[in-house]
């Protein structure tokens, strides 16, 4: 059997920033009307500004308006709240991030409840979720919408598809598992607690990796053949006292097994920014009340 294909997250990202480009550029001209995201920031978490810089760096090369909202650590919860609800007030600010973790004094469920569902651009909201779960239009969270569209890029139809979950966040795990039985799979979600892992892994046609525990999931737990979207980003140390980043699916054995595979980096990560702009873009249209456009 020959390797896996590589699953080029970074690539089809790309095109997808490009479309959403696009998608703005012509809203701008038929509607006067430009998408606008809003992050509120809180504390000084190296790898949530990282991501938060990238957000907004992307956010206006696609076109859009981009506001970042930084508010120190010991921050109290009622100044996060008012915050998100200055932001859910502004008519030019169409979604709204908040990034997270926060810190322990910020209950997180609250803030995230706090955001106009409207303006959920992060799927977190609980009628967004509740609107997922029961097959509703929804504000999807970015991450495992990223996977689907790589999965459905791979496979086109997944009717019937034995597919695994390996997490159940209420960021990727849990949603993930919803979208894909929006795709008609068969869908087990398996954790920590899963008796036999490895048995459930090697039964899969589809397995989704999301549980942060650097290269867990072995090259002979999977169904030959299977596509493996691998979700984790773990540092682990190499020679010279540095880093390097893996997934949560031994890669180099995996791919010898698998039929397709993302990388770590390369693979979902990408997805996860060019969904945002997605869903901002979506939710800017809503508000409005005007079709999203054809992105060509």
């Amino acid at each position: 059997m020959s390797d896996a294909k590589i699953i080029d997250g970074k690539a089809f990202a790309a095109a997808m920033r490009g479309r959403v480009a696009a998608q703005v550029a012509a809203l701008k001209a038929a509607d006067g009307l430009t998408p606008g995201l809003a992050v509120v920031l809180v504390g000084e978490d190296p790898a949530s500004q990282v991501y938060v810089r990238n957000k907004g760096k992307q956010t206006v090369e696609a076109g859009m308006n981009s506001w970042e909202h930084r508010m120190p650590a010991d921050v109290g919860q009622d100044a996060v709240l008012a915050k998100v609800a200055e932001l859910n007030a502004d008519a030019a600010v169409h979604g709204i991030l908040v990034q997270l973790p926060l810190p322990a004094q910020v209950d997180e469920a609250a803030v995230i409840n706090a955001v106009d569902p409207a303006k959920d651009v992060d799927g977190f909201h609980v009628i967004n979720t509740g609107r997922l779960a029961t097959g509703q239009d929804a504000l999807a969270p970015c991450t495992p919408l990223g996977c689907l569209m790589l999965l459905r890029d791979t496979l086109g139809d997944m009717s019937g598809a034995e597919a695994l979950v390996v997490g159940r966040s209420n960021i990727v795990g849990k949603p993930m598992a919803l979208l894909l039985l929006g795709e008609n799979c068969t869908v087990t979600v398996a954790h920590s607690r899963t008796r036999d892992l490895a048995g459930a892994c090697r039964r899969a046609d589809i397995l989704v990796a999301a549980v942060g525990r650097a290269e867990m999931i072995r090259g002979d737990w999977i169904k030959p053949g299977a596509t493996v979207i691998d979700v984790g980003i773990n540092r682990i140390p190499k020679d010279g006292g540095k880093t390097r980043l893996v997934g949560d699916v031994a890669f180099d054995e995996a791919r010898h097994v698998a039929g397709a595979i993302t990388p770590v980096p390369g693979g979902v990560g990408p997805m996860t920014i060019a969904c945002l702009l997605s869903n901002t873009v979506r939710a800017a249209c809503r508000q409005r009340g005007v079709a999203v456009p054809e992105a060509g």
